[in-house]
């Protein structure tokens, strides 16, 4: 019995250990495993968002959120990875604001004037008709493909701005808010051929020019005739209007825009046949991701880490 044990272990010792010994020759190497490719973005639990809607507070899911936020923000058919970009900066303002508690128990409002602007279904439903759901399911992608993704400067969430088109370039921050070092002056590939009413024109007759004027500026001098109301034009590097003189006061383009609802601040202004007219190019205070331009670069091929790369430079891109 003993002789024949030794003899099973010395077959076994010469079939699957001496082949391994012996020069030449390799140890078997295990077939590697057939490896599940991860999503462009792992999809994370992301904490519910107090949104403030018409005075009501309503928690909702952070990627319902901002799903509304893009239906309100971002036309559904732009290329999606300007919409991916656009969730990234959605999402990065909605946390910049809850830490910042501007709205008390809610942490941002639904009001576009104030924080974003956000739509709920039955505004989806209504804006889209029947292909509603193929939109809201376009925006959903660009939600999920970036989850819990935000943008930071110095480790800090940044203040995302962003707004519907440049002319050319895009704001300092410092021209509008504070300055940010993020929110600086960048080009913007949209123009007249990408972007609907990229040119839009405004005119004023003189007696109102003159009474809206006067209601911030009583000091202004208007006793001359019209065409001699306007004086200097000065503009900033990104070819939007910092000051006009008008009636011998110095007034900020900003002022003008919001006292006379202009689109932007890249405008000139003439008179001419009785009228004041401002000619103005793009829409919004231009600082940030220009949403056209984001657009545009994601139609010639730009991801949309590239994007928010550009339009927020220095920024790092991370995770909740």
């Amino acid at each position: 019995m003993k002789k024949s044990a030794v003899g099973a272990y010395l077959i076994l010792f010469l079939a699957f250990f001496l082949p391994a010994l012996l020069p030449g020759r390799e140890a078997p190497v295990p077939e590697p495993r057939e490896e599940t490719p991860l999503p462009e973005s792992a999809p994370r639990e992301e904490a519910p968002v107090r949104v403030l809607v018409k005075g009501e507070i309503r928690e909702m899911a952070m990627e319902d959120y901002l799903v509304g936020v893009l239906a309100g923000e971002m036309p559904a058919s732009f290329e999606m990875e300007a919409l991916k970009a656009q969730a990234v900066a959605a999402r990065t303002y909605t946390l910049y604001c809850a830490a910042a508690n501007k709205h008390g128990e809610a942490q941002i409002c639904a009001d576009p004037s104030h924080c974003q602007a956000w739509q709920d279904e039955d505004t989806m439903r209504q804006k889209w008709g029947e292909g509603w759901e193929s939109c809201a399911e376009r925006l959903r992608q660009a939600v999920r493909a970036t989850a819990g993704q935000v943008l930071r400067y110095e480790g800090d969430l940044i203040f995302a701005a962003f707004h519907a088109s440049s002319a050319g370039a895009t704001e300092d921050s410092g021209q509008v808010w504070n300055p940010r070092p993020y929110l600086i002056s960048v080009s913007s590939p949209e123009g007249i051929d990408t972007v609907p009413n990229y040119v839009t024109e405004l005119h004023c007759a003189a007696l109102d020019f003159r009474d809206a004027l006067l209601s911030v500026h009583p000091e202004c001098d208007f006793s001359g005739g019209p065409e001699t109301w306007i004086g200097p034009l000065e503009r900033d590097g990104s070819g939007r209007v910092t000051a006009v003189s008008l009636g011998g006061v110095s007034v900020r383009g900003t002022e003008l825009r919001k006292l006379f609802s202009l689109r932007s601040t890249a405008f000139s202004l003439d008179y001419r046949e009785g009228l004041f007219c401002f000619t103005v190019t793009g829409s919004g205070h231009g600082v940030g991701m220009s949403q056209y331009g984001a657009n545009v670069m994601a139609r010639d091929g730009a991801d949309y880490r590239q994007i928010l790369a550009h339009y927020y430079p220095g920024t790092e891109l991370t995770t909740v």
